[in-house]
């Protein structure tokens, strides 16, 4: 593997783990007071074309740390998308 690779490899493993607290924190309490839903949105998105990116352009790195974002964040705005959901219900009682 060249140097190119590896830094884009430990780039990605730091960015990409960054996202787990907040996925675990996420499922384990069910809090998700502050979480922006139009952030998640457009940050899914946003990692949808990097994978397409990375994709294209033949990066191991981009892809898989892209990958693997895209099912922690996708996780985090299926909960909040949820949560907003009950929140209606309730206040519909």
């Amino acid at each position: 593997m060249d140097f190119d690779n590896l830094l884009g490899f430990i780039a990605a493993c730091l960015t990409t783990a960054a996202f787990i607290p907040q996925t675990y924190h996420s499922i384990t309490t069910k809090d998700l007071s502050g979480i922006s839903l139009g952030m998640y949105a457009a940050f899914t998105c946003g990692v949808v074309l990097w994978m397409i990116y990375g994709y294209r352009i033949d990066s191991a790195p981009i892809l898989l740390a892209n990958l693997i974002t895209f099912v922690l964040s996708v996780t985090i705005l299926y909960l909040k998308i949820q949560h907003q959901l009950e929140e209606r219900r309730e206040s519909k009682k």
